[in-house]
């Protein structure tokens, strides 16, 4: 009796459950048993609108993408320049006008011409009525007779300046700064005439230089590759050889006659070994027997190329000194149609082999790679204008 009674229960609760559902007007509307009108709750205050379409009125296809227009690669870097320049003068008219102050007769151009006139035996670089002086020592920049085209070409530096301020940029000066190094040393020599072999400025260049011959560029070969390379291709080793042979040679038989310069790496090996006993010794008592000028271009042959080696190449190569009388003399045995063998390009590509042979290989990053190589060839050019001269012709 009591199971007939559940389950008639049962069946009469489904059938009201059946009816409630069917009776429902939406899919939205809940059950009055589970939640009642007084609990629900608007989600904003304010009446719902219709979405206002815009209707699509175009016609064809859609519009390319915009390119970027050819620009020639030095119009980029003068239109980067003058964009930097601009913002430059932007920013130190603020800062003037911040502080209550107009801008300083420095930071423009004070002068407006530039020539080279010939005083007490030198040429001398004038800005106007005012001669080129030294910025420490105040002294007037003499440049020797028989460096015209050095006193030329320092003119012309001036010349291309925009404002006094930029004459404290090392990097908008090379021949100043490089002219007034030497300067330097002739008078530190002049200073300790009676031991010369200790002069500071002499001594100090010969011990940095010659930190360069144990981890020289020239002599630094990469290891051979693993795998063979392409008919008619040369590896980057092979390259460093043939080009480390050249200038080993010529300084082995005409500036250091006897002396065997060997690689500083060998094969597999991370750290450089030294050269034989008594290199290291000529090389030196070389350097200290230089002038001020020859000396001063070397140190900054050195700094750029980061190769002693071939700054001596260089050097030897154009200098009117002491210093350039083994080329002068091959120059006199070959004839007068015979020209010069070892230049700016030459040099610059022997110190950048590497670069050069993994730019060929992947490719050359723009703003970089390219400055660098100008870079390299202008600081080259300043040690050939400040060695060379009529002597040497």
């Amino acid at each position: 009796m009591a199971a007939s009674s559940l389950a008639t229960r049962a069946s009469a609760g489904k059938l009201i459950a059946n009816a409630l559902i069917r009776s429902r007007p939406s899919s939205t509307t809940l059950l009055p048993s589970v939640v009642s009108n007084a609990h629900q709750r608007a989600l904003h205050s304010s009446a719902p609108n219709a979405a206002d379409v815009s209707p699509f009125s175009a016609v064809g296809p859609p519009p390319e993408a915009p390119q970027p227009a050819a620009e020639h690669p030095y119009a980029k870097i003068a239109r980067r320049r003058k964009q930097a320049e601009l913002l430059r003068n932007a920013k130190e008219i603020r800062k003037a006008e911040g502080a209550g102050k107009s801008t300083t007769p420095l930071k423009r151009r004070f002068w407006q011409h530039v020539y080279v006139k010939e005083a007490e035996g030198f040429y001398q670089i004038y800005l106007d009525s005012r001669p080129l002086r030294h910025p420490t020592t105040k002294e007037i920049v003499n440049v020797p007779m028989t460096k015209p085209l050095l006193a030329h070409a320092l003119a012309l530096e001036w010349d291309l300046l925009t404002s006094a301020q930029d004459a404290t940029k090392q990097h908008l000066i090379p021949l100043t700064s490089i002219i007034c190094r030497a300067v330097d040393i002739a008078a530190d020599d002049a200073a300790n005439s009676s031991d010369a072999d200790f002069a500071p400025i002499r001594t100090s260049i010969t011990t940095m230089v010659l930190r360069y011959l144990d981890t020289d560029s020239l002599l630094c070969w990469a290891p051979p590759p693993l795998d063979p390379p392409a008919e008619g291709e040369e590896t980057l080793r092979e390259v460093q050889e043939r080009t480390a042979r050249g200038i080993i040679g010529y300084l082995s038989t005409r500036v250091w006659p006897g002396v065997q310069i060997e690689p500083v790496l060998d094969e597999g090996s991370i750290m450089p070994k030294r050269q034989q006993e008594g290199v290291r010794e000529v090389i030196q008592g070389w350097i200290m027997g230089l002038d001020a000028w020859e000396l001063a271009a070397l140190e900054r042959g050195v700094l750029a190329s980061k190769s002693l080696l071939g700054a001596v190449r260089l050097l030897v190569e154009w200098s009117e000194g002491a210093a350039g009388r083994p080329a002068r003399e091959l120059l006199s045995a070959q004839g007068p149609a015979s020209k010069r063998k070892y230049g700016i390009e030459e040099a610059a590509r022997a110190a950048s082999l590497e670069v050069d042979w993994q730019t060929r290989k992947w490719g050359e990053v723009e703003d970089t790679h390219d400055v660098e190589k100008e870079d390299l060839r202008r600081q080259l050019g300043s040690v050939v204008l400040l060695v060379s001269g009529t002597k040497s012709q």
